[in-house]
């Protein structure tokens, strides 16, 4: 099976881009779905997340309070690399056992996944190959500020916590610019599809 990372940062159109890869019949397992699974109620995630933070992060219903957790470590770098440290192990073992179980079932398929920090954590060197999507910072501001109705300044904040998306770059096997829409980013992935294909063929 080939193993592919997929990354980029907030709000530059990863999702989509992901989507296209499930219609070309690839199988992707999205990080933030895995990262919100790992601290779910009775996981010891949640218990290490809480013992760090306190319990003023749950909500009534014992779950985790993401935007309250999220406005305290966008605001403290330490504070958000202890949440990293407890939360990227977790996350990485959980697609390393999603990955094996793919393997068995379509041992010639491709895997993506895709997890935004994925550099940062330096879980990338796991994967055969790397794409990185990215799209222009006055439309990543604006696509974040709309998505999650943040202000310019928070926005602005979520996005500088972050690795540059010209650092990103640096590590790509694979660019997809996500800046001129929908179908000039559907054709892109298609075109990244179709190399991996050939280099999944080569492979064999």
């Amino acid at each position: 099976m080939l193993k592919v990372g997929l990354t980029g940062s907030i709000a530059v159109g990863k999702s989509f881009v992901c989507d296209v890869f499930r219609e070309l019949g690839c199988h992707v397992l999205d990080a933030d779905k895995t990262a919100r699974k790992v601290v779910e109620p009775g996981t010891d995630g949640l218990l290490q997340v809480v013992t760090e933070f306190g319990k003023d992060i749950l909500t009534d219903d014992g779950e985790l309070d993401r935007k309250k957790l999220g406005a305290i470590v966008f605001a403290d770098e330490e504070k958000r690399q202890l949440l990293n440290s407890i939360v990227h192990p977790l996350v990485i073992d959980a697609q390393d056992r999603w990955i094996e179980a793919f393997q068995k079932i379509d041992p010639d398929g491709i895997a993506v996944i895709d997890a935004a920090l994925m550099i940062e954590s330096g879980g990338y060197k796991r994967f055969d190959k790397l794409i990185v999507v990215w799209c222009e910072p006055a439309i990543q501001l604006k696509r974040l500020m709309l998505r999650d109705n943040l202000t310019e300044i928070d926005a602005k904040k979520r996005i500088d916590a972050q690795i540059p998306q010209d650092a990103k770059k640096q590590f790509a096997d694979y660019l997809i610019d996500t800046s001129g829409g929908f179908d000039e980013t559907r054709k892109q992935t298609i075109d990244v599809f179709q190399e991996l294909k050939g280099f999944r063929t080569k492979e064999r």
